[in-house]
């Protein structure tokens, strides 16, 4: 009986080491799972759990400790980050966008800490950053993500080909929607402040001694609160059309 399971042992430990390679490389990039503002020990708890949990549905084909096993372990890594990287395209998208609003209603000085990936960031893109993020638990992306990488170790199997340079290139061309997203969230807002503007540059040539300044801001930053609240409408909807683009170019780099 010891010996059966010592024979089964670089079975089980291949199994584990490719599922903690897939998911490692799924919480280093993606949105959520890779967030600062949750402990290290959270995080690395979770990657374990994950593992654990994906770990049978791994086929251990290959000695972990070989030389083919150590290539294996960067074709996954690679994998989970290609994956984590498309989804985090959507959300910077979202926070770009939000990024263009606030320049629109003169809030660019206004930042606050970015709780995703440290450091400062845009008021207003951090608003529409932790909207998304609701929006994305809320939907049970998550789980979504979850279920995924499951499905990507019978599609894709370690020891098969990992992403090649055509699905290289697939991901930096889905770098594309970040711009396009970002038109498409902020468009409704940056619109309605724009005709705002022109309305402040005919007062300018009617009224060349009025101080605009001390005039336009408080007017400029009013009205674009009140066409934020009318824009939001619009973004979810905006969420949701740019996930499905994102949920396809997974499918289709784990061979689904």
């Amino acid at each position: 009986m010891t010996a059966l399971d010592l024979a089964q042992l670089p079975a089980w430990l291949g199994s584990l080491f490719w599922a903690i390679g897939r998911v490692s490389g799924l919480c280093l990039v993606a949105p959520v799972f890779s967030a600062t503002v949750v402990s290290a020990r959270i995080r690395i708890g979770v990657v374990v759990v994950l593992s654990l949990v994906l770990a049978p549905l791994a086929p251990a084909t290959i000695d972990p400790l070989s030389g083919d096993g150590v290539a294996t372990m960067a074709g996954q890594l690679l994998i989970g980050a290609a994956v984590g990287f498309v989804l985090k395209l959507v959300f910077e998208a979202v926070s770009f966008g939000g990024e263009l609003v606030g320049q629109s209603m003169s809030l660019g000085f206004a930042e606050v800490v970015n709780p995703q990936a440290g450091g400062s960031a845009n008021v207003l893109s951090e608003f529409y950053l932790l909207l998304v993020t609701l929006l994305f638990l809320a939907m049970d992306g998550h789980l979504r993500l979850i279920a995924l990488l499951a499905d990507s170790f019978r599609s894709l199997p370690p020891g098969a080909p990992a992403i090649d340079a055509n699905g290289l290139h697939a991901v930096a061309g889905f770098a594309a929607e970040l711009f396009s997203g970002a038109v498409r969230v902020a468009l409704p807002a940056m619109t309605s402040l724009l005709v705002v503007n022109i309305g402040f540059a005919a007062i300018s040539r009617a009224a060349p001694s009025m101080n605009l300044f001390a005039v336009g801001f408080p007017i400029t930053v009013s009205l674009g609160f009140i066409a934020l609240w009318l824009a939001l409408r619009s973004l979810p909807g905006a969420f949701a059309a740019l996930q499905d683009d994102a949920w396809s170019l997974m499918r289709n780099l784990l061979g689904g």
